[in-house]
């Protein structure tokens, strides 16, 4: 079993994928702003200042990085944007600067990445880890992040470009539900936009392979399949059993509504799973309606 330091432990994935380690018998600990109370050794790291608690490494097998704040948890000013991007290429060359330095233990690191790499669309052109990175903002963002993990020597790397999470707790099957439970539910925009998914035991897991499989580097795209927005609301309405009696919400509502961020529900991409499968991942929830029922009931 390994002792596995994970940044970013207090979000979504953090903290389902802290249960299910700790559950196969790893060790776990944390590393973030402020000490969090609890059984689980947590370490403090100041990305903006460069610094990072010493004893945070020691010990440690595998690092699981997630760090980096919510692309969808608040309007994108300048100010805003600049945050996405450098709370992830700060943060991960402060983690590559530390790991470089030797004097530890750590075999691997699993950097969180995202679909975004490959840049929003409304084209069907299916994307796998050999296609290069997309021209848009999160592109760009998802590019530099990877430059600073890229960094990394002498040790394994393991990139998960992680599609959209579904979750009963929180997420964008949480925002997609909501309304279609109250009888609001419609497509957005021309509603034929992909969504990548994949459940969060099943990217947990994903994670949790990369640290213990030695044979598995670089790029994994992190989802399970994709389908079309629309498809996506039916699929969740009939889940629920709801009705789907509204038109599609209309693009220049969404715009007006949720400024440049309106582009996150507007365009997506059609994402491979092809190499995961290949490593031999299992999943279990291979299935759209399986998901759904799983996190819906």
């Amino acid at each position: 079993m390994s002792r596995i330091l994970i940044t970013g432990a207090s979000g979504l994935l953090g903290t389902r994928l802290t249960q299910l380690l700790l559950e196969r018998g790893h060790t776990v600990s944390h590393l973030g702003r402020s000490k969090k109370p609890g059984s689980i050794p947590s370490f403090i790291w100041n990305v903006e200042a460069g610094t990072m608690d010493p004893e945070a490494l020691k010990n440690i097998d595998a690092v699981i990085h997630l760090a980096g704040a919510g692309i969808a948890d608040e309007p994108w000013s300048v100010k805003r944007k600049r945050e996405i991007l450098e709370s992830r290429t700060k943060s991960t060359a402060l983690l590559v600067r530390e790991l470089n330095k030797g004097g530890n233990d750590v075999q691997v690191l699993v950097s969180g990445s995202a679909i975004g790499f490959y840049g929003m669309t409304l084209t069907d052109a299916l994307f796998t880890e050999n296609d290069k990175a997309g021209t848009d903002f999160l592109a760009e963002v998802v590019k530099a992040w990877e430059h600073e993990a890229d960094l990394l020597k002498e040790k394994r790397l393991v990139k998960i470009r992680t599609g959209v999470v579904l979750s009963k707790t929180d997420g964008a099957l949480k925002e997609i539900a909501q309304p279609v439970r109250f009888g609001f539910g419609a497509p957005l925009g021309t509603g034929k936009q992909y969504v990548s998914w994949i459940h969060i035991d099943d990217i947990c897991n994903m994670f949790i392979k990369a640290v213990e499989d030695e044979s598995m580097h670089g790029p994994y795209n992190g989802v399970t399949g994709a389908v079309t927005n629309r498809s996506l609301t039916q699929a969740i309405a009939k889940t629920l059993r709801k009705p789907l009696w509204l038109p599609a919400v209309p693009a220049f509502a969404l715009k007006l509504f949720l400024g440049e961020m309106s582009y996150l529900v507007l365009y997506g991409s059609n994402v491979s799973s092809a190499k995961i499968r290949q490593a031999g991942f299992t999943f279990k929830f291979d299935n759209l309606g399986d998901a759904l029922a799983d996190l819906l009931h």
